[in-house]
């Protein structure tokens, strides 16, 4: 059974991307701006950075190309320039808290790529661990097994 379980859920997954999945990919570019506009400022690395790890996730590079994905976060942009859009924009991050950790997991690294250009501040700091407690995720944790290097395969 976990068999049949893992392959239909692969399917769903495949179909989802070609699709198009609405809802992660308002998450991933919602939490990237609320990183972005913590600050207040927007630098244009961390746009192409926020771009690049939303077009990482496989379930989104299938279903959007980067003028929409560019549209989307600038849009989560505009819309973080209100409380009631910030909130907004958190809402949007909540709404896959639901979904597998690793898609979850992914949404967080994106925010906490984009805030790691010159360092986490502690204003990105405070947004990363508003983003993490949306997504029902251990910032901490997914912040250490990011930064410990990878292990070879080979390795025994």
């Amino acid at each position: 059974m976990p068999l049949i379980r893992d392959l239909l859920a692969r399917f769903r997954q495949t179909v989802t991307a070609y699709a198009g999945d609405d809802a992660l990919m308002q998450a991933g570019v919602s939490a990237a701006a609320k990183v972005i506009v913590a600050d207040g400022e927007v630098a244009g690395d961390e746009l192409e950075t926020a771009l690049a790890g939303v077009l990482a996730s496989p379930i989104l590079e299938k279903g959007y190309d980067v003028l929409m994905l560019d549209e989307a976060l600038h849009e989560a942009i505009g819309r973080a320039g209100t409380r009631a859009g910030r909130a907004e924009n958190l809402r949007r991050v909540a709404a896959i808290a639901g979904r597998p950790m690793d898609q979850r997991a992914g949404v967080f690294r994106v925010a906490a790529d984009v805030a790691d250009h010159d360092g986490i501040a502690a204003i990105e700091r405070a947004a990363l661990s508003e983003i993490a407690a949306a997504l029902l995720v251990d910032a901490d944790a997914l912040r250490e097994a990011a930064a410990q290097p990878k292990r070879s395969r080979m390795a025994v």
